[in-house]
């Protein structure tokens, strides 16, 4: 089923850096890595061991709770390397490509299922896993729209792989009714919580699975092929980005190259010999995870954004008037001007919008919460955002559930997270208290 939805609550982060549409083919590279920390809740069993030869699809490991849920090479290669963490968490298999292609050992076109190489993409709600194949959904969630800022234009990441997204869709179908959704209006109107919160709202005991648009094209190739490739293109950009662009490559790609070319001139910008440095998210400035320059991008995401570091003293602070600082609180002079909140529409009607200086600074120390009536303004869902927060923060779990925590993700509130003035790790509290009812839940 299709729907269109508007979205009047939000905020468009008005950041520099859109990738230009010129597509750069990076799926020859050579280093890939699957990171088991990307996928919640997964507890991973080890398959391989390091110098075993592997093939496209083939599970790298399994979990340990559910032996059908694997995450598979993305190539055929060799394990270089088992990664580990504190305590032996397993952190990372990483593979080096030996063949010219992947998918060389193609099996025969076969119907949609747990085993299938093609399974960790779909994610359910509420908590974020890997979709539970003995639950049945209310529905299947697919939006063709990302609005986080700096994020890919799906019509374009689509383009040509149309034959693969129906059949990605048919094959989902089997499963629960399946719901493509085209978005308008601000930030978050292109999280998937947004759209399910407005269509389909989870209450306790249900569940709905959501899947990437463009990993529904990479099930519907597999369903037609029985070739596991898991291609993605992906928006590089950001205002620390020397040439923004697109970038098509599979899931796990080592981002080495990708940095070479797209990190500035360490002197660059310099101001009185203090050098910037940079910090590159895999995913969105909102919600992605710092990477190194010679990581691996994240098995979810869809874009790197290049964005300097906050790590530099700046002249008098707060008291400066900040007319080039993004004020959504009116803290600086810009947040005034009355073009903040207007961002987003005049990025919509062509006109062009006022620039800002962003950073990873936090402008200010961590306090307790306050009331300012700030995250009402860009949560579009029907919950109480802050008394949620703190009856995540308190665990008291009868008052999260009465307040609506099964619909939401910690990307749910990363624009709240943006806008606090208290400096609050809202996501972080989010993830902890789904955690601990998602642990109640499989216990």
């Amino acid at each position: 089923m299709n729907h269109c939805i508007n979205v009047n609550k939000g905020l468009d982060i008005p950041l520099g850096g859109d990738a230009e549409r010129i597509v750069v083919d990076m799926r020859s590279a050579e280093r890939y890595a699957v990171k088991p920390p990307d996928v919640v809740g997964f507890t991973p069993r080890l398959l391989v061991a390091e110098g075993d030869a592997v093939a496209a699809g083939q599970p790298l490991v399994e979990d340990k709770r559910d032996p059908r849920l694997t995450l598979p090479s993305p190539v055929d290669g060799r394990v270089a390397a088992v990664v580990r963490g504190e305590k032996r968490r397993l952190e990372a298999v990483v593979i080096e490509k030996q063949q010219a292609t992947s998918g060389a050992h193609a099996a025969a076109p076969s119907p949609l299922k747990a085993e299938s190489p093609v399974w960790w993409m779909i994610k359910e709600r509420p908590f974020g896993t890997i979709a539970n194949p003995d639950h049945k959904p209310k529905g299947i969630f697919v939006t063709l729209r990302d609005t986080n800022p700096l994020a890919p234009d799906l019509a374009f990441a689509l383009k040509g792989r149309e034959h693969d997204f129906e059949a990605g869709i048919a094959a989902l179908s089997a499963f629960a009714e399946v719901h493509t959704v085209q978005p308008t209006g601000p930030h978050p109107a292109g999280n998937v919580g947004t759209q399910i919160a407005a269509i389909s709202p989870i209450n306790k005991g249900e569940c709905v699975w959501m899947v990437n648009a463009q990993d529904v094209a990479t099930i519907g190739h597999w369903t037609l092929t029985g070739e596991y490739r898991p291609e993605r293109l992906v928006a590089v950009g950001g205002p620390a980005a020397k040439a923004p662009k697109y970038y098509r490559l599979l899931c796990g790609t080592s981002i080495a190259r990708i940095a070479e070319v797209q990190l500035m001139n360490p002197a660059y910008p310099s101001l009185g010999g203090t050098e910037k440095s940079t910090r590159i998210i895999s995913g969105s400035v909102l919600s992605g995870t710092a990477v190194e320059a010679d990581g691996f991008l994240g098995m979810y995401d869809q874009q790197l954004t290049f964005i300097e570091e906050g790590d530099h003293p700046e002249f008098m602070g707060w008291l400066m008037p900040g007319l080039k600082k993004f004020s959504f609180s009116k803290t600086f002079l810009s947040g005034f001007t009355g073009l903040v909140e207007k961002t987003g529409l005049l990025k919509q009607s062509g006109i062009p919008a006022p620039t800002y200086t962003f950073d990873t600074n936090l402008h200010g120390g961590r306090r307790p919460l306050m009331f300012t009536g700030n995250f009402e303004r860009v949560f579009p869902f029907d919950i109480y955002p802050l008394q949620l927060l703190k009856a995540c923060i308190v665990g008291d779990v009868e008052l999260q559930e009465q307040l609506g925590i099964y619909e939401v993700e910690p990307e749910d509130f990363a624009l709240c997270e943006f806008v606090d003035p208290s400096k609050t790790e809202i996501q972080t509290i989010i993830r902890e208290a789904l955690e601990v009812l998602r642990k109640e839940a499989t216990a």
